[in-house]
């Protein structure tokens, strides 16, 4: 009985600094995932997608913001340069995708295409809350779905076993910004 008030104090005061706790996410950079690296475009001022900052307050993940300075889309904005009336439309273009939640963080993908051939694929933002783990997944997944969709030329791609998650937020984003471009 006399180590009660010690363990409801002891309690209390762990209770209170867990509750106190706030971690902020890390950054992620990988390799030519920035408005510099999309390459040119007919236009400048699309090239570099619509910018702002992202933000999801609460919900399953948790994130802040992107945090990595790069241009960012809404929900569903996508930039664009030259005509996007069609597959068969001449001039290189650009479009974003929209930000999809992939279980551990958000991302965006960017696509530039010149007529109806994709020439590049990035990742225009991508947030996964400075998670190591995920980190990892990301920085190994995400090369390997840029190639996917380069070979394949469309948004039809297999994914990368061992990042299932990541595959799938990326193929949905993949498939607004060509739908934005008027391919398949």
């Amino acid at each position: 009985m006399k180590r009660a008030p010690l363990v409801l104090t002891g309690t209390v005061a762990g209770l209170a600094g867990v509750l106190s706790f706030h971690s902020s996410p890390a950054k992620v950079t990988l390799g030519a995932a920035g408005p510099a690296a999309t390459g040119t475009s007919a236009s400048s001022p699309a090239a570099s997608g619509s910018s702002g900052s992202s933000s999801s307050g609460s919900g399953s993940s948790g994130k802040a913001s992107s945090g990595s300075g790069k241009a960012s889309s809404g929900s569903s904005s996508a930039g664009s340069s030259g005509s996007s009336s069609g597959p068969a439309a001449s001039g290189t273009r650009s479009a974003v995708g929209p930000s999809v939640n992939y279980y551990f963080g958000v991302l965006s993908v960017r696509v530039t295409a010149t007529g109806s051939k994709i020439t590049k694929v990035s990742i225009a933002s991508i947030n996964d809350g400075g998670m190591p783990r995920s980190q990892y997944i990301d920085q190994q997944a995400i090369p390997m779905l840029e190639q996917e969709v380069m070979q394949a030329q469309n948004g039809n791609i297999q994914g990368v076993a061992g990042a299932s998650y990541t595959s799938a937020g990326f193929a949905k984003s993949l498939q607004g910004a060509l739908k934005s471009l008027g391919l398949k």
